[in-house]
């Protein structure tokens, strides 16, 4: 990774409980949202970064809508004042979630940053670049999505996590658990996601 020292972040100090999404974002919807909403509120986060990422190393480049378009989307979608939309993985050259964790903790000393991530992403957790080294760097917060429910909590990742898994009633300690340590958090659902988007324009809200 070609890490650029003065890669800027978005504000931070010592001793905030930050919630790191990842995503491309492609476009963002209200899932996104809701599921931001509510780990705000169940984790006592003090924040919630958005890392709109360049590419996706699991998906098809050529479906991926340039990245400021997205991040300008994903800023009107917010609509928040604690939800801040970063594109810090395209300035620090990170092409995995792994990278721009390991630079992050390095940049932000003190912070407590969780992992957050939907049902769906968890279920395939296991193709994920170093994701056994991503459990041990901070703990994860697994949202529910429709149609995941079952088959997240059955996957190879949740499995070899199932010894660190933390009930969901633990929300509020997620942030300052020693990882690994991950949790399931269940809550209103949006359906929409972003290959419907992408594959029906005017289902949009």
């Amino acid at each position: 990774m070609n890490v650029a020292p003065a890669a800027k972040v978005p504000p931070f100090a010592a001793g905030l409980r930050i919630g790191l999404f990842g995503g491309s974002f492609n476009p963002p919807h209200e899932g996104h949202r809701a599921a931001s909403l509510l780990a705000l509120r169940r984790l006592r986060l003090d924040r919630i970064w958005w890392l709109v990422s360049p590419a996706n190393p699991l998906k098809d480049p050529h479906k991926l809508a340039p990245l400021a378009l997205r991040v300008d989307a994903a800023r009107k979608l917010a609509r928040h004042p604690r939800i801040i939309v970063t594109a810090v993985e395209a300035a620090i050259g990170a092409t995995y979630s792994f990278e721009t964790i390991i630079y992050l903790k390095q940049r932000c000393p003190g912070v407590h940053f969780v992992w957050l991530m939907g049902a769906d992403n968890f279920r395939g957790f296991d193709r994920w670049q170093r994701w056994r080294d991503i459990a041990r760097l901070v703990p994860i917060a697994v949202i529910d999505r429709p149609g995941s429910t079952l088959t997240a909590l059955h996957g190879r990742a949740a499995e070899t996590l199932a010894p660190y898994r933390l009930n969901e009633t633990s929300g509020a300690c997620l942030a300052t658990a020693t990882p690994p340590a991950f949790l399931f958090l269940h809550g209103p659902r949006s359906p929409m996601s972003s290959t419907a988007l992408r594959e029906h324009p005017h289902a949009r809200p």
